[in-house]
């Protein structure tokens, strides 16, 4: 057992779980979609939140945003900082609440917008995990996004890896040049301190190949025509051909219009007064 755990929280796992989500290697029902058709449908979820004050919408919408993440297969580290998070935003609030003397109205309000905040982050997961960077990239640019930016939100998927390699070998080097701790301290605080310092040190080799990199990129696009091709119409048709709306995103799409218009409905119908 104790093996197992430690094989799951390696340096190893956690980078092949930050490609996997990525590079969208899961599958899931938004994987199929069009990749507009996916940006769609997270502009609804996520929007859809904000304009009610109703916990029982609320509730709805926090129970499609868990049902959207089960069908975009999520994975286990992502979905773990999420829980991580919100458990710990959730805490933080109402400790402060009640430290301040804060009465059941106010706990009442801090539910309320950790229930947005779960619905909207859990939407943006199903989405965002379900793109790969090229299908990503492509639907910005064919919402007529600018250039740059579709450039840079494909540039910034594929130096993911890149970097998470670099700063594995950096991390991996300071550690063996590094003679280990002679005594461990009360619950091993001094290997913590240590490893934790290494971790921020192993940030600065980064930054500088970092750099190197992205200037080699650059020239490198510029040499096969990246701008010219960019602009030019016909060398955005020729890249954009491949997308194509087909009748699995009209009825994700509409099912989840749907979905929310039934929400709200419910919400007026059964309130849940404060």
């Amino acid at each position: 057992m104790a093996r197992k755990t430690r094989d799951v929280l390696s340096v190893e796992w956690v980078r092949l779980e930050l490609l996997r989500t990525a590079y969208s290697t899961r599958g899931g029902v938004f994987a199929r979609m069009d990749p507009r058709m996916v940006l769609a449908w997270y502009l609804l979820a996520a929007l859809a939140p904000w304009f009610t004050h109703n916990l029982t919408v609320l509730m709805i919408l926090f129970v499609m945003g868990a049902v959207a993440v089960v069908l975009a297969r999520v994975g286990p580290l992502v979905l773990g900082l999420f829980l991580v998070g919100l458990i710990g935003n959730a805490v933080g609030l109402f400790a402060a609440a009640f430290v301040f003397g804060g009465d059941l109205g106010t706990l009442v309000a801090l539910g309320e917008l950790n229930l947005k905040l779960g619905a909207v982050s859990m939407a943006s997961m199903a989405a965002f995990v379900s793109l790969e960077p090229e299908q990503l990239s492509d639907a910005l640019l064919a919402l007529r996004a600018p250039e740059l930016l579709a450039f840079g939100v494909s540039y910034g998927y594929r130096m993911l890896p890149i970097l998470v390699d670099e700063y594995v070998t950096v991390f991996d080097g300071q550690l063996l040049r590094h003679a280990p701790v002679e005594r461990r301290g009360v619950l091993g605080w001094r290997v913590i301190l240590r490893w934790s310092t290494l971790a921020v040190t192993a940030f600065y080799p980064i930054m500088l190949n970092t750099a190197k990199n992205v200037r080699t990129t650059v020239e490198a696009l510029e040499t096969r025509g990246f701008t010219y091709g960019a602009h030019h119409r016909a060398g955005r048709t020729l890249r954009l051909a491949y997308l194509k709306v087909t009748s699995w995103d009209i009825v994700v799409l509409a099912g989840s219009v749907v979905a929310v218009v039934l929400a709200y409905w419910t919400g007026a119908q059964f309130p849940i007064h404060r």
